[in-house]
């Protein structure tokens, strides 16, 4: 890929906002080097090296002394003259040094558009941009040491081997249709079956390791279930180590679910405590409980909690059933509760996970819930990190499947349609197809000579 040019130079804070002990302000483009010279009032910059400086605004007033970085082009991260400021941390310095930045000629950076360059540029590829992009928001540290691992273009090897297994078998295909008078193997069909049956299994693995990982990279969902009363909100107080939901002996507290973030382990997992599951007597609390059925829906983890001190009901027979049908792919933890009074609860289907008193101690359940996390993550699999990424792999799969029927006819116009277009899809993670690299490989592989 070509580096572009671009007229424009554009700026932004890289930093959160809020107090801090420095901020940085990131400059791209032509005029980079031009506008801090400009607001520092300083001549010359070496690339690389730090440059303790003052900056100035357009009246020649000092706004702070800060340290610049010059780095040229294309040895940065868009490929373009980049600089970067660090100043003093906090709501006034960084946003007036931005806005003296805009006036010396630069503009506004859109979202991502740093990225958007560093793409457009070739100095990244899409998957490396979408690596950094959720490396920002990780939810977990397995997390993180992943998406780091396709900032360093690991998914980029994975899916360039895959296209370019496919492309050569295209090059067998098109060979077979523009030289048909050349000795070829008679076997080539069953070559290439077997050649596509080794990708659409490398691919359904990679897909299954992605799916059901899909909670390491957006945070795992914990939803925790019951009919009222069981300890539901004690529990979700006993998690989060603070008061959060309100605890009564009233059915029906919690009326609407609740949702909170913990640190579990390595993990950022977010908590959802539910209504409890009941026949509702307003619609107010037949809303809740609709939601509560959506949180097991959406949810990674299920805490199915029982009351250890009541005899088992309809209502618990109705969380069971709810459990079987909503949450059969999903992890479940049978919880009983409330192990400090006289046990009451009896119920021949139920095997518990393991039994406490959510006022007491959860350290048990915490273990469960981190070694479930930490167990997703065992997987060597490569992993696809979004759902475009998930979309194009499917994609994939469906061409080189629906490639096989007219390959068995040895229709191979129609069979090197999909092919192509399964290149295409695979190549929508990382980068366009260029159809001169089929053809470098067609006669390279083959020596035609043609």
């Amino acid at each position: 890929m070509n580096t572009i040019t671009t007229s424009d130079t554009i700026c932004a804070i890289a930093t959160a906002n809020g107090i801090g002990s420095i901020a940085i302000i990131r400059i791209s483009g032509d005029d980079a080097l031009e506008i801090v010279k400009k607001l520092s009032q300083k001549k010359e910059f070496t690339p690389r090296h730090a440059h303790l400086c003052n900056i100035y605004n357009e009246n020649n007033e000092l706004i702070d002394e800060s340290i610049i970085i010059y780095f040229k082009a294309p040895f940065s991260f868009t490929a373009e003259d980049v600089v970067e400021i660090q100043c003093h941390g906090g709501f006034i310095v960084a946003q007036t040094i931005l806005k003296a930045t805009l006036k010396a000629g630069a503009r506004l950076a859109e979202a991502g558009e740093f990225s958007k360059r560093a793409f457009f540029n070739g100095r990244i590829d899409l998957s490396e941009a979408e690596a950094i992009a959720q490396l920002i928001e990780a939810k977990s540290e397995d997390a993180a040491k992943i998406l780091a691992r396709q900032m360093k273009g690991s998914l980029k090897e994975y899916i360039e081997k895959i296209r370019d297994e496919i492309i050569h078998i295209l090059a067998f295909s098109e060979v077979s249709i523009d030289y048909a008078e050349e000795d070829l193997p008679e076997d080539l069909v069953l070559q290439i079956k077997a050649k596509l049956a080794e990708l659409t299994k490398s691919l359904n693995s990679t897909l299954m390791a992605s799916k059901s990982r899909e909670g390491l990279m957006q945070g795992f969902k914990v939803a925790i279930v019951g009919k009222p009363n069981v300890g539901k909100s004690s529990l979700l107080n006993a998690l989060l180590n603070y008061n959060r939901a309100i605890v009564s002996d009233i059915a029906g507290t919690t009326r609407d679910t609740i949702e909170e973030q913990v640190k579990i382990g390595t993990h950022l997992i977010k908590i959802v405590d539910t209504a409890g599951i009941r026949e509702a007597n307003d619609e107010i609390e037949r809303i809740g409980i609709q939601r509560s059925l959506e949180a097991i829906n959406e949810s990674d983890i299920v805490i199915a909690l029982f009351d250890a001190s009541r005899e088992a009901d309809n209502e618990d027979e109705q969380i069971i059933k709810l459990i079987k049908e909503h949450a059969k792919d999903k992890h479940t933890l049978h919880v009983e509760n409330k192990i400090d009074l006289d046990k009451k609860f009896l119920h021949v289907e139920l095997d518990f996970d393991m039994r406490i008193n959510s006022k007491d101690n959860v350290d048990e359940l915490v273990k469960a819930l981190e070694n479930i996390m930490d167990t997703t993550n065992s997987s060597d699999e490569m992993m696809l990190i979004s759902q475009r990424q998930i979309s194009a792999v499917e994609a994939t799969l469906q061409n080189i499947d629906e490639a096989l029927y007219p390959l068995q006819d040895q229709e191979l116009e129609i069979f090197s349609f999909h092919l192509n277009e399964a290149i295409k899809d695979m190549a929508s993670i990382t980068r366009p197809f260029e159809n001169d690299e089929m053809l470098d490989k067609m006669f390279g592989s083959f020596c035609l000579g043609k």
